[in-house]
């Protein structure tokens, strides 16, 4: 169950970055893939090490 919240999550993020890019917020279209890419490696990281 939680890898597939983790996959809604990352994939929520990614899809507002992609509309913020196209409407042209270009600042928040970098945050929401950094922050996609940040988490995912978190979460995956923490499932790791357990």
């Amino acid at each position: 169950m939680n890898n597939v919240y983790r996959n809604r999550v990352v994939g929520l993020i990614v899809i507002a970055g992609i509309v913020s890019f196209i409407l042209g917020q270009f600042f928040i279209a970098t945050f929401m893939f950094a922050t996609a890419i940040i988490y995912g490696n978190i979460v995956t990281r923490v499932k790791v090490n357990s």
